[in-house]
């Protein structure tokens, strides 16, 4: 990464005022779009303290790392030590078109968290936060048209799209918004995957980071597609599905002990498939060349169109039928 080599502890003087003793900084790590800094310093009572700086370049790096501050900032604010403290970010002024995002710095055991604990956590927060009504975000379109952008033609995808917007879809979420139901939308980290959460090393404590967070239900988030009843759905949980990802059911089970499946829970494994594709439409967009993400999102589009041919009318006329009877 260009420029990433002049972050020092001079540079780190001079351009972040929070830091006026810094004594060292070494590098942490490095991923496709950032590298990471373990910064130690002394505080004004003289005492050592570390910190983790993030480092990015760019339009869409400075996008990220304020959108990273902003998330972890709100989860913070709600569950606490649940997420590591943010402490600033900004542009360098020593580094044209670098920018840094900081928090406190963890000695992270790499493993997933165990279940009791870090689900009762992640409930917590879904819990306890609150949204903004007006909270709408692009999403299926969006990852579609990505994937086209960066992947080229999707041959597999012709039919479906019309398919999961006008059947799938409304079948699977109009039922949770209907006959004096209602989804609260909370506050979810958004991209919690195993890659983005750990224990701290010296508490034992779960801790989750990297967050990509808005307002949605527990379950989902909304992506209103029309004046009617057209919605994308996020889940949270749906990033947990796929094995890749190293969530097993026990973690289903126990975030589910402290909130229960939306109605109807019979539709339960099917909104979770659905939520899950929007993660594996992500991945197909960053990884174009791997195949399989694109097919595992057409392989479940298939599954559920096949299922839920008649979309909500369908639904609606059973419903009726069942109640007749």
């Amino acid at each position: 990464m260009n420029g990433a080599h002049s972050v020092t502890a001079e540079v780190i003087h001079a351009d972040i005022p929070a830091f006026k003793y810094p004594l060292a900084v070494a590098w942490h790590e490095s991923s496709a779009w950032a590298q990471s800094y373990k910064i130690n310093t002394i505080n004004e009572e003289g005492e050592q303290e570390s910190y983790f700086m993030k480092v990015s370049q760019g339009e869409h790096g400075r996008k990220a790392l304020h959108g990273e501050f902003e998330s972890t900032s709100s989860i913070h604010a709600v569950v606490g030590d649940f997420t590591p403290k943010p402490i600033a970010w900004e542009s360098f002024k020593s580094i044209p078109g670098s920018h840094y995002y900081i928090c406190k710095f963890y000695d992270l055991d790499q493993v997933v968290p165990e279940p009791s604990e870090f689900c009762a956590e992640l409930a917590a927060l879904h819990t306890k936060s609150k949204s903004p009504k007006e909270f709408f975000i692009k999403g299926f379109k969006h990852l579609l048209a990505l994937n086209i952008q960066r992947g080229g033609p999707w041959e597999a995808m012709e039919g479906l799209e019309t398919a999961m917007l006008e059947k799938v879809i409304p079948r699977l979420l109009k039922p949770m918004e209907t006959d004096g139901r209602s989804i609260k939308p909370c506050l979810v980290h958004g991209d919690l995957w195993c890659g983005n959460a750990a224990v701290d090393s010296h508490t034992g404590r779960p801790l989750i980071y990297y967050p990509s967070s808005f307002y949605a239900h527990n379950e989902c988030r909304h992506l209103s597609l029309s004046k009617f009843f057209h919605r994308q759905i996020l889940d949270e949980l749906g990033n947990w599905r796929p094995e890749r990802n190293k969530f097993p059911s026990v973690y289903f089970n126990t975030y589910h002990s402290h909130i229960p499946k939306s109605f109807p829970e019979e539709d339960y494994d099917d909104r979770n498939a659905l939520y899950s594709m929007r993660f594996n439409m992500q991945a197909a967009a960053i990884f174009p060349d791997e195949e399989s993400f694109r097919e595992s999102v057409t392989d479940e589009m298939k599954r559920l169109i096949a299922k839920f041919p008649d979309g909500h009318e369908g639904y609606e006329k059973l419903a009726e039928t069942s109640t007749a009877a």
